[in-house]
């Protein structure tokens, strides 16, 4: 099988009026294969699709994920008592494309600038001040620089 840029350039040969002979010379192939593709359209060989032993237990898989979140070897093991010969990697490789794909397990928060607040407690003892919080308001996605004296206070309690 050649590839295309190959077959153009038969193509091209056969334009310049080049035998077979010369243009298996110049591209490094056997004549009979520059014979074969001279006046042929390029077809791409076809891949065939080959069946898996996984095929007629599918159906199950699906059926035992809607019902349960089972893992892939968890799922390999029922399939074995249910008569399934093949291995552990096609399961799940197939498992793991008909699961869906968890969520990202955070919130993203935007508040307007002043809307609301974040305090810190903490404990210095460089000071004579036991305790104290420091309080800050949500700048927010505004692109407002915060002064430093007026973003940050200190409370003693």
């Amino acid at each position: 099988m050649i590839d295309y840029a190959t077959w153009a350039a038969i193509g091209d040969g056969v334009a310049k009026h080049l035998t077979a002979a010369q243009l298996a010379v110049s591209l490094g192939l056997d004549v009979k294969t520059v014979r074969h593709w001279i006046g042929r359209p390029y077809a791409p060989r076809q891949a065939v699709r080959r069946s898996s032993k996984l095929d007629p237990f599918k159906g199950r898989i699906v059926g035992w994920l809607d019902a349960h979140p089972l893992s892939a070897q968890q799922v390999f093991q029922r399939l074995c008592d249910n008569g399934y010969g093949g291995g552990i990697s096609i399961v799940k490789d197939y498992v793991r494309a008909i699961r869906p794909r968890p969520r990202e397990a955070f919130l993203t928060l935007a508040f307007a600038p002043g809307e609301a607040a974040q305090v810190d407690w903490g404990l210095c003892r460089a000071r004579h001040r036991p305790h104290y919080a420091e309080s800050r308001t949500m700048p927010s996605r505004s692109r407002m620089p915060l002064h430093p004296l007026h973003s940050t206070t200190l409370s003693p309690f």
